[in-house]
């Protein structure tokens, strides 16, 4: 038994219980969120110490021997994962202090920040494929309250299309795990991946692989039906943005990694030949449509979806140097995507507005943020010596040596075009000059305590983001050894069935 691997699913569930005792202290939420979310990420640091030092951790809730019980499974990925969204949830919650008003921290704001980082922290740590199913709904419940947070036009519009596709993939996901369960008599993920090799029914077997990748890349922001992701990331408060940029697609990635390393990978040639692709088609459309894009937030949204389809590549080549590179991508972006996402949200404090037509200036008047928005802009585009660089340059090489030359291509055009859209807002927003009077609507009541609060997670992020550029061996170095256990599912098959295994 390992019950660290339940903390960082019970210290937000406490701290939003907690929250909502307190529900008329703004003070008491307000504390409660940075310590919940501190308490989330010491908990992580925890966790990944210890999986890092004795292996995969299992926990079998209530007792029940696995594969009959609910099993928490913490291998190296997902104790990653679980470590990032406590670094995302602790800079969001700070963040979120200054920047979050009354009306909705009355109405619930910070209950639903520890719900969604309850539900992804279970997502990662779940050894069991209906729970994954479960705590999918519960991201989808909480985030979605968070998304109309306002009920202003624009959020509910974006809602709509945000829940009617996440509905559509959680009606397949269930679908298939029936039909799964149906087919091997288990939902432990581990004991699945131990019949389905039994199993003589290929068909099938390729079958329900296709149901669970279209779930998953619905979830993950994937081509063809990732629209709902800029329709509705640009809407909600801006902490909210950042929070879903950085973490929510993840979980989709994250299962795809997953499930096409542990369960579906008897049959890479047809499974992830299709991932391949799919992955090359999702970095085209999401870079050219924030191509097309004059918001700051759109353009940011749309680049979800073109850095999603270097993370599938990864995950489609299916070699070692491949699944290095997936992980360590999804490590670099995490906490990219979030920095650019919360230095949107200072600039609209600063400026009135997200248009870039509406802004200009920022360089002359604030030369910090200047810096703090090109540190992961670059990175983002893969300039060395940055995190993206390096990350980028992974998945390219196994590409290479992979002799899947098309979409490598398209991930080095992808690299350019990505490029591009960072110099096109730092020119609109930095380097221009300042839009004429009247055009932007600087917000008058910036305390500079409240802009403190906004930069210190914001220049904590892109420390990071630095450090990871300039030192990479330790991100590669757990990249690798998260690589390892992907690729021998029979280590994570033996550490959470063990003597209890059944034939």
């Amino acid at each position: 038994m390992s019950p660290e691997i339940a903390l960082p699913v019970l210290v937000p569930l406490m701290a939003g219980a907690l929250s909502l005792v307190c529900w008329r202290s703004r003070l008491m939420q307000r504390l409660f969120a940075v310590g919940g979310s501190a308490g989330l990420l010491l908990a992580a640091i925890w966790l990944l110490a210890e999986v890092n030092r004795e292996g995969i951790l299992v926990m079998q809730v209530g007792g029940w021997a696995a594969p009959f019980g609910i099993s928490l499974v913490a291998d190296l990925l997902s104790a990653i994962m679980v470590m990032l969204t406590g670094i995302i949830g602790f800079a969001v919650a700070i963040y979120s202090l200054a920047t979050t008003g009354r009306g909705h921290e009355a109405h619930g704001y910070f209950p639903l920040m520890h719900l969604l980082l309850a539900g992804v922290a279970g997502a990662f740590l779940t050894g069991d494929i209906f729970n994954l199913y479960v705590w999918f709904e519960v991201m989808l419940v909480a985030s979605f309250a968070l998304l109309i947070l306002g009920s202003e036009k624009a959020q509910m519009e974006g809602a709509i299309k945000y829940v009617a596709l996440n509905l559509l993939s959680s009606v397949i996901f269930l679908v298939a795990v029936g039909l799964l369960y149906g087919l091997v008599g288990t939902l432990n993920m581990a004991d699945i991946a131990r019949r389905l090799a039994m199993v003589e029914e290929p068909g099938m077997v390729d079958a329900l692989a296709m149901m669970f990748m279209v779930a998953f890349g619905i979830k993950a922001g994937a081509f063809p039906l990732f629209f709902w992701l800029p329709a509705s990331y640009h809407t909600p408060p801006v902490a909210v943005s950042a929070l879903f940029a950085g973490l929510l697609t993840k979980v989709g990635v994250y299962a795809l990694f997953r499930v096409f390393t542990l369960i579906f990978h008897h049959h890479p040639g047809y499974t992830h030949e299709i991932l391949l692709w799919g992955a090359g088609l999702t970095m085209l459309s999401g870079v050219l449509g924030a191509a097309a894009q004059f918001e700051f937030r759109r353009i940011l949204s749309f680049h979800i979806v073109s850095q999603i389809g270097y993370m599938m590549l990864g995950l489609a080549l299916f070699t070692p140097l491949a699944i290095v590179g997936g992980v360590f991508y999804i490590m670099h972006h995490i906490i990219v995507k979030t920095t650019l996402f919360l230095v949107s949200g200072i600039v609209h404090r600063l400026c009135g507005s997200y248009r870039l037509k509406r802004l200009g200036g920022l360089y002359r008047s604030h030369p910090w943020l200047a810096v703090l928005f090109l540190i992961p802009a670059l990175s983002l585009a893969g300039i060395p010596p940055l995190s993206g660089f390096l990350a980028k340059f992974i998945v390219i090489r196994a590409g290479i040596e992979a002799e899947a030359y098309g979409v490598t291509a398209i991930a080095l055009v992808v690299g350019l075009l990505t490029l591009y859209s960072m110099i096109k807002i730092w020119a609109e927003v930095f380097w221009k000059s300042p839009p004429s009077e009247g055009d932007a609507a600087p917000d008058p009541e910036l305390h500079p305590r409240e802009l403190w609060l906004m930069v210190a997670p914001v220049a904590g992020l892109a420390l990071c983001t630095l450090l990871i550029g300039l030192y990479p061996a330790p991100i590669h170095a757990l990249a690798e050894a998260s690589a390892a256990q992907l690729l021998d599912p029979q280590g994570y098959i033996d550490a959470v069935l063990g003597a209890e295994a059944v034939p």
